[in-house]
């Protein structure tokens, strides 16, 4: 049925029942599974405001970045308790629903998988959800958990 799934996880509770009904089939389907999580790139200005103690970098866009590889580590671990064993973790930053859709298309993914509400910014309350967005421009299956 699916050869190739992509959950996107950004470690919210929503994203980890998806990412679990994702484990799930990939296990059903014999399919890999690909744990996709996501940065935002911050703005100087957002970066001035940002505080960070002493040992952490300097630089918002890494520490974003070291959390997420974190957070996709842990959604793989989370996948592997499951019994799910094909399993790849990437990070990228971008706009998040325009993101998972090119990395889907680049991937060859036959299935995203994504919570219904995640830990969106205010960009989601006024663009629209994320998972209203990826459903109405991917082109391939997208299951809402």
């Amino acid at each position: 049925m699916f050869k190739s799934i992509l959950a996107a996880f950004d470690g919210s509770e929503k994203s980890e029942a998806a990412l679990r009904k994702s484990a799930d089939l990939a296990i059903l389907c014999g399919a890999e599974l690909t744990v996709l999580t996501l940065h935002r790139h911050h703005s100087v200005l957002e970066g001035s405001m940002f505080v960070t103690n002493a040992e952490q970098p300097d630089n918002i866009d890494e520490i974003m970045r070291n959390h997420a590889k974190d957070v996709a580590e842990y959604g793989a671990s989370i996948a592997r308790k499951i019994g799910c064993e094909n399993i790849r973790a990437f990070v990228k930053g971008g706009p998040t629903a325009r993101t998972i859709i090119s990395f889907s298309q680049e991937h060859g993914n036959d299935l995203i998988v994504l919570g219904s509400r995640g830990l969106g910014s205010i960009e989601g309350y006024l663009l629209g959800s994320v998972s209203h967005k990826v459903t109405s421009l991917s082109e391939c299956p997208v299951l809402v958990v």
